[in-house]
């Protein structure tokens, strides 16, 4: 394993885009950051397991009827093979209209129109090159997770979370909610964010899912879009990082400069993980005191995939 520069150092390789990291691993390499995903701090993550309690992370796939930014519903075909008392079915949906990994096929750097490790959209469409399959052919994304309960830290200060603006949370808010709660950090860790998005969108009356799902661009609360919040990412050794909200960072962009996407993604190849649903995962760590699990999530192994559900079960 080789070592991790620090943020200063990027970008890697000086003939790519900014902050990239690329090379890190392997010219060749498709995991990016999941490579610190390694079997002793797997092993490790599995003292994470005291009484076997699991919790799903994953929002059910027919959850938002009229997904947001265009994107295509569940359709679920029942097909009975009659006249045997036998069934199987048929499912068409997009990958990103419920929980999902952004993989990094979906996100490059816009103005360089490239992805991951310098490949370009003709790699991608002539190749299975950094598909999502490479990560389940690694053994998936498996390991400690840690939740940051954003939502219950505001609650508790009398803030106001707007869940359905483009609220940016800072680096010193996230090292500020980690100190409340008593969590410290390990190498490849898995990050999720609980900013209270999902248990908003569940409030919602059916016009209000609607009027969402109108908008071209619906504004939503994230991660800020910074140098410092980059900077808080790297240094913390994150294998991967994942949120209840539709885009993990503040959306739109507030600050094209330090697009999370871009960096995450395409410079970095850490997986992005949206919609997750963490409402039990926070009463779970709220009743227990304790904001460290083990997580352990396959996607769908789909050769040159974008994105997958991400099949993600916390247990403690």
């Amino acid at each position: 394993m080789p070592a991790k520069p620090p943020f200063d150092a990027l970008p890697l390789r000086d003939d790519g885009p900014k902050g990239n990291a690329w090379g890190l691993f392997g010219e060749d390499d498709q995991c990016g950051m999941l490579n610190l995903l390694t079997p002793e701090n797997t092993a490790k993550a599995a003292r994470e397991i005291v009484d076997g309690t699991r919790v799903s992370t994953d929002w059910p796939l027919d959850s938002m009827s009229n997904p947001c930014f265009g994107r295509r519903p569940l359709v679920h075909t029942l097909k009975e093979k009659a006249p045997r008392a036998v069934n199987d079915d048929e499912l068409a949906f997009n990958t990103q209209s419920s929980s999902q990994w952004d993989g990094f096929r979906h996100f490059g750097f816009q103005k360089e129109k490239v992805f991951f490790n310098g490949k370009t959209q003709s790699d991608l469409q002539t190749t299975t090159v950094n598909g999502i399959q490479a990560w389940v052919d690694q053994g998936g994304i498996v390991g400690r997770g840690v939740l940051l309960d954003y939502a219950a830290w505001a609650d508790a200060r009398g803030i106001e979370v707007k869940p359905f603006e483009a609220v940016s949370i800072p680096a010193s808010t996230l090292t500020a909610v980690a100190a409340s709660q008593g969590t410290a950090f390990q190498d490849g860790d898995i990050l999720f964010i609980r900013s209270g998005w999902i248990r908003a969108y569940t409030a919602l009356p059916e016009d209000g899912r609607q009027a969402l799902a109108n908008h071209q661009v619906p504004p939503a609360i994230g991660l800020e879009s910074s140098e410092e919040t980059l900077r808080w990412l790297w240094d913390r050794s994150f294998a991967a990082v994942a949120g209840d909200h539709p885009a993990l960072e503040a959306w739109p962009c507030q600050n094209p400069d330090f697009w999370l996407h871009e960096w995450l993604l395409a410079g970095w190849g850490m997986p992005i993980g949206e919609l997750f649903d963490l409402e039990r995962l926070g009463e779970e760590c709220r009743e227990r005191k304790r904001y460290t699990f083990f997580f352990s999530s396959v996607p769908l192994k789909v050769p040159g995939g974008v994105a997958s559900p991400p099949n993600g079960v916390a247990i403690f």
